[in-house]
């Protein structure tokens, strides 16, 4: 799997958090099933928030790629807020399938993040 981050706005760039240290951490956390119109970032520009982020057509067919490929049999991670921090692919198949709910790992506390004032384009992938 390629190496991914969630990233939410900080004081001079970014928060960053290593996906795959969210999976870990979730992993001792109970799925629940969260309604899919609860899902804030469907109706966001999630992968597109950033004045240089253009959503061409090549951007929305890899995303297109990553939808149809994604495996709804892991649950998202969504923070103690309900945003998504791992899986927005999933709810988008879940989406576009018909689904109603989508199993989630909400965590009690947001994790500290792995990194502070960060751009994306300043870690490793």
């Amino acid at each position: 799997m390629r190496k991914q981050y969630h990233f939410r706005p900080s004081a001079n760039g970014y928060y960053a958090w290593d996906i795959d240290r969210l999976v870990s951490l979730a992993s001792a956390c109970k799925p629940q099933k969260v309604k899919l119109g609860d899902i804030a970032e469907i109706d966001e520009p999630f992968w597109f928030d950033r004045p240089d982020d253009i959503p061409t057509c090549r951007q929305i067919a890899v995303h297109a790629r990553l939808i149809e490929h994604a495996d709804l049999g892991y649950p998202v991670i969504m923070s103690p807020d309900h945003r998504i921090m791992d899986g927005m692919h999933r709810v988008l198949k879940a989406l576009n399938t018909g689904l109603k709910t989508i199993d989630a790992v909400i965590f009690e506390n947001t994790p500290e993040p792995d990194y502070i004032d960060v751009q994306p384009d300043e870690l490793l992938y």
